[in-house]
């Protein structure tokens, strides 16, 4: 067994996935509209589906906004250098909610950002 993905709904799938892709770095693996259920989903991931886990953006037409609520915590990436990244998400108009710096009661470096609907990616160092 292993993990497939993780969904997310999403109120602007085409300001998601320019986030995703142009802040994060992910690329689109593949999109389905399905205009009976009126929703789309995308997949977006740093290697192919079969080669490790991704992220699933379900929009749903009708739905512009979602409450986060308090039981999903984030989503974490594995980065060579997570002062960097900062700098470099940042550049992309990404929004940076704690800088780099060690864990409170830790040595390990890592760094929020947060995507347009307000989710949470950790980012953490790996060198």
């Amino acid at each position: 067994m292993r993990i497939l993905h993780t969904m997310l709904r999403v109120g602007d799938l085409e300001r998601s996935l320019a986030f995703y892709a142009e802040v994060l770095g992910m690329r689109l693996l593949r999109r389905q509209d399905y205009p009976e259920g009126r929703f789309t989903l995308a997949f977006v991931g740093y290697q192919d589906e079969a080669d490790g886990a991704v992220i699933e953006l379900t929009h749903n037409w009708d739905t512009a906004a979602y409450e986060l609520g308090n039981a999903f915590g984030h989503i974490a990436l594995a980065v060579p250098d997570a002062y960097k990244a900062c700098d470099e998400i940042r550049a992309r108009g990404g929004k940076v909610v704690r800088e780099a710096g060690p864990m409170k009661h830790g040595s390990t470096v890592i760094a929020f950002v947060e995507d347009p609907d307000g989710y949470k990616i950790e980012l953490i160092q790996h060198t």
